[in-house]
């Protein structure tokens, strides 16, 4: 059997890191992306193979919506270069920045480049990358816990995560005659270097949200890896259009 393959957006650290190498671990090949850690994403690239899978690390700029076409073109010519096939299996839309803005603060330029970061590259890459997507794949998008419970500067992150969770429902509808599926996972707090490591930087922070949560602590980028590996597997398969939060049990 062919090993299946995955397209992670923003896969160099964080979160992204750890779905590459769970879904190398599952026997899966992974395509990642980086913006401007080169050598974190080649670092990626090198655990994966050591661990017997292919990789390759491709440079994507989000913010930059005009450049999805020529992306998706190298991602062709990169899957018959290196697979000597013309589709992939599992695209994952990860990639993301953080930034805590208080609203009365927020401006355009800051919400047109959250909104490109986090809703329409997302929106834009999907539709591009469908072609190249075999018939039963998987689309999973990131979402974020704070479409559900508020966290103050998130105004503007919070409502392009909201806008997809809904489109992601959408994609489900109209790809679903293809069998591919298409799911959200919300993660909450987690302790990576995401928004200027907030969480990891701060103690009293930490201390707080991991006080809300059921379990006792903040997440860290192992406890999502595995829920998207898992998604990816044919146990997964009859979970579509669905919101998944994973978040220890935060404002119960």
């Amino acid at each position: 059997m062919k090993n299946k393959i995955a397209l992670i957006t923003g896969g160099s650290r964080g979160l992204g890191k750890n779905m590459a190498l769970r879904l190398a671990e599952k026997g899966h090949d992974v395509m990642l992306t980086y913006n401007t850690k080169k050598e974190e994403a080649l670092a990626v690239v090198a655990s994966i193979e050591n661990l017997g899978q292919k990789a390759v690390a491709l440079q994507l700029d989000v913010n930059n919506i005009g450049s999805l076409t020529q992306f998706v073109s190298e991602v062709s010519t990169i899957l018959k270069e290196k697979w000597d096939t013309n589709c992939f299996d599992f695209l994952i839309n990860n990639a993301g920045v953080g930034a805590t803005i208080a609203y009365m603060d927020a401006t355009e330029d800051d919400f047109d480049r959250l909104m490109n970061i986090h809703f329409k590259s997302v929106y834009f890459l999907t539709q591009k990358a469908l072609p190249i997507i075999n018939d039963n794949g998987r689309i999973i998008n990131i979402s974020s816990g704070t479409t559900r419970f508020c966290n103050p500067g998130y105004s503007i992150y919070a409502s392009m995560k909201g806008a997809i969770e809904t489109f992601t429902k959408y994609v489900a509808k109209e790809v679903g005659s293809r069998g591919i599926t298409a799911n959200v996972v919300a993660p909450g707090p987690i302790e990576t270097d995401f928004n200027n490591a907030a969480i990891r930087s701060n103690l009293q922070l930490k201390e707080r949200l991991a006080s809300m949560t059921a379990l006792g602590r903040v997440g860290e980028a192992n406890d999502i890896g595995g829920i998207v590996a898992f998604l990816c597997s044919e146990d997964g398969y009859w979970i579509n259009g669905q919101r998944i939060e994973a978040s220890g049990g935060i404002s119960l």
